[in-house]
């Protein structure tokens, strides 16, 4: 009984004892010891599983210097690390993996996920890891990549709804814009070296920063013994990045602000109507109320759709 119990129990023990959040019966909780949260989502429906880690950066954390960098960090969590020190074998790796791969940036967070049969739980956790841990920054695959990401803003500012979109950012946020527009700036972008890349990763790449998620057809007892395993020796940053690094407080607007964008490609005239919501920080169930009170406004059955529709406006 001793020998059977032994591994869970030392996986047990390695986990810090904090209290289970609520959550649906198939999700299930825990945080390492070096702050690394992990979350299981049990789903047998098809043999396939799931990773992702998710990391509290983005573009809320970037001043002008940096506007657009998490994003291609993002990018360059793909190309090369300490186990797959070029592109080609990264992508070699996926392949023997039969992962299908991507990540998003957004403006509080980053995140990098892969899918891939069941069997292959462990070899994908530990190819996470790598990249995850110990990236290479190589000069050439950063002049390779930023014409990329810088191409994504480019196609966006063929979308007048974009540049509609990017001015009023601009309108809403003030000195600040670059903490709330993800996609970045394009002399940053197009200047961008290893050396900045490492200090995004020093400041907020940690456990006690992330969320790592396996999901799919996996046991949580399994799951959880693979992440503390695979990741618990990853150090804790020994600080709260955003206590160390905070974002500034945004100025409240001051007055109502109208603007004409105009456009030679745009075949169809838009409104636009932005505000400030409630700071998380300081009253963050207000900001679950915003965020209903947002999307009931945009459904097609409310009552400002529907009397935009009665005036042939929608």
């Amino acid at each position: 009984m001793l020998k059977k119990w032994g591994l869970p129990l030392l996986a047990m023990l390695s986990l810090t004892a904090v209290a289970q959040p609520r959550l649906p019966k198939n999700y299930h909780w825990q945080r390492l010891n070096n702050g690394l949260e992990v979350v299981v989502i049990e789903n047998s429906r098809v043999p396939l599983a799931t990773i992702e880690i998710a990391v509290k950066n983005g573009a809320y954390t970037e001043g002008p210097e940096y506007s657009g960098l998490s994003h291609l960090f993002e990018h360059m969590f793909f190309k090369a690390n300490k186990d797959y020190p070029d592109q080609e074998r990264f992508i070699r790796r996926t392949e023997e993996l039969g992962a299908i791969w991507n990540g998003t940036t957004g403006t509080e967070r980053v995140n990098y996920y892969f899918t891939f049969d069941k069997d292959s739980l462990q070899a994908g956790l530990k190819f996470m890891n790598a990249a995850m841990r110990f990236p290479i920054y190589r000069k050439e695959d950063m002049e390779k990549e930023r014409p990329v990401v810088d191409g994504e803003f480019q196609r966006n500012e063929s979308d007048p709804f974009f540049q509609l979109w990017y001015t009023s950012q601009k309108k809403l946020w003030g000195d600040l814009y670059t903490r709330k527009i993800a996609i970045g700036d394009h002399d940053i972008i197009n200047t961008a070296t290893p050396e900045k890349m490492m200090i995004i990763k020093d400041k907020y790449y940690h456990p006690n920063n992330s969320i790592l998620v396996i999901a799919g057809d996996v046991k949580k007892e399994d799951a959880f013994k693979l992440a503390n395993d695979i990741f618990g020796d990853w150090q804790n940053s020994g600080f709260d990045p955003h206590q160390k690094y905070p974002v500034p407080d945004f100025a409240p607007l001051t007055k109502t602000d109208y603007f004409i964008q105009e456009s030679s490609i745009a075949q169809t005239p838009y409104i636009m109507l932005n505000w400030h919501g409630p700071d998380f920080r300081n009253d963050s169930a207000a900001t679950l109320a915003a965020d209903i009170f947002s999307t009931a406004l945009g459904l097609n059955s409310s009552k400002w759709q529907q009397a935009l529709i009665d005036k042939g406006l929608a």
